[in-house]
């Protein structure tokens, strides 16, 4: 009988206060844009007025934003770190690959060099940003990060780094050396 996988999650750091409010303040640029920019002329082969269809096609834009906002997770499951976030970027790390001696909690505020630079393939908002970067000291590095300051560095014995932001760094580090 197989035994049932344990799962340890870990809350994110929350995002920026005014992340939703930029959400919020974009559908209003994008109504905005759509009732002044353009022509309305309704067809009369369509019985749906054009005011009506405009609110809801702009809200898909901040809806795929608010899902993609709302997927972030760290959690360690069968010892291995899974890092998600923004419904398309994930890294899963065996806790054997990481080298966890040189792991460390930073004030980002105070070390600079490890700020992302530069977004090479990811997802940035205000508040959140995840994907691959390149960071201020030239190296890349998987990144899963909130406003906050402060966040875990996790170095990997292939070179890489994974820059995560969770709400308790310390309870994710003391966890993953004690998996």
């Amino acid at each position: 009988m197989k035994q049932a996988a344990s799962k340890q999650e870990f809350p994110l750091a929350p995002m920026a206060p005014w992340t939703w409010p930029a959400l919020l303040g974009l559908w209003a640029l994008l109504l905005l844009f759509a009732f002044l920019g353009g022509t309305h002329v309704q067809s009369p082969t369509n019985p749906v007025p054009w005011w009506v269809v405009v609110p809801f096609g702009t809200a898909l834009v901040p809806a795929g934003l608010l899902s993609m906002l709302a997927h972030r997770q760290i959690s360690i499951e069968d010892n291995r770190l899974l890092v998600a976030g923004a419904l398309l970027f994930a890294r899963k790390v065996a806790i054997s690959d990481l080298a966890l001696d040189k792991a460390r909690i930073l004030n980002l505020d105070e070390h600079t060099e490890y700020k992302p630079m530069l977004r090479l393939f990811g997802f940035n908002f205000p508040g959140l940003t995840v994907g691959t970067c390149l960071l201020r000291n030239r190296s890349r590095a998987f990144c899963l990060l909130t406003s906050q300051p402060q966040a875990l560095l996790l170095p990997q014995r292939n070179g890489g780094l994974i820059l995560v932001s969770p709400e308790k760094p310390q309870a994710l580090l003391d966890a993953l050396r004690a998996a």
